[in-house]
């Protein structure tokens, strides 16, 4: 599927950003729909299907976050939130409500563009978890377990593979630490960030080649992680 089959589904009641985001998108090939509203927003999402939605929380008739939260009952569009609101809090709210990613105001254009192209990329390939990874010169097997770098081999554990599967499903968005402990560990251990963390650390020696720069599995503070991969 092309740029140019792509539909966006822009939630902006700033009638200067929403034109912004029609140039910009439109630019790269994209089909744009607008609404000034979440009456409105809800009308075109299910009326348009988009592939994708970007949502602004500071709407004038209800909140963002209900927003995304009427969708998710209908839809698994990826949605990206636009926000001037940059608590951690707030972020972790709409993540955990069923956003897939979340930019600050004011934005740069580019970021934006790449979020984009991530959640659609996230669209296209919903259906199936991926079974392979190429995340810089290591190439993993998720399905048989299988690992190998340049020097030849390399053992991940199996909380490793499972954390890196969980990630693999949204390559290039955030993923909460929640959703990564409830998946790997289990609803009952969602306090031990800790425990995440190490594990972090230990797939990043494997993974990065600078692990104090890291390039591919990057930290997004107080809220999860991505994990960026080369396939």
């Amino acid at each position: 599927m092309t740029d140019a089959m792509f539909r966006v589904l822009v939630v902006e009641d700033d009638l200067g950003i929403r034109q912004l985001l029609r140039t910009l998108l439109e630019s790269q090939g994209y089909r744009v729909v607008e609404a000034e509203s979440a009456a409105r927003a809800l009308v075109e999402a299910r009326s348009h299907k988009p592939d994708a939605m970007i949502v602004d929380l500071g709407l004038p008739d209800r909140d963002g976050q209900s927003v995304i939260r009427e969708i998710r009952r209908f839809s698994s569009v990826p949605i990206l939130v636009l926000s001037a609101r940059t608590l951690e809090a707030e972020k972790i709210r709409a993540l955990d409500g069923g956003a897939d990613d979340y930019v600050t105001k004011p934005f740069d254009t580019g970021e934006l563009l790449a979020r984009v192209r991530a959640a659609l990329r996230r669209s296209v390939r919903s259906v199936q978890r991926p079974e392979s990874l190429r995340i810089g010169s290591v190439k993993i097997n998720l399905a048989t377990r299988e690992a190998a770098g340049p020097d030849g081999p390399l053992h991940f554990t199996p909380i490793e593979y499972r954390l890196l599967s969980c990630l693999a499903q949204s390559q290039g968005l955030v993923t909460t630490q929640d959703r990564l402990i409830g998946e790997v560990w289990g609803p009952d251990r969602v306090t031990d960030t800790r425990g995440l963390r190490a594990y972090i650390r230990m797939l990043r020696q494997k993974l990065e080649p600078d692990v104090g720069r890291p390039r591919y599995l990057v930290t997004e503070p107080g809220v999860g992680y991505r994990l960026y991969a080369d396939n």
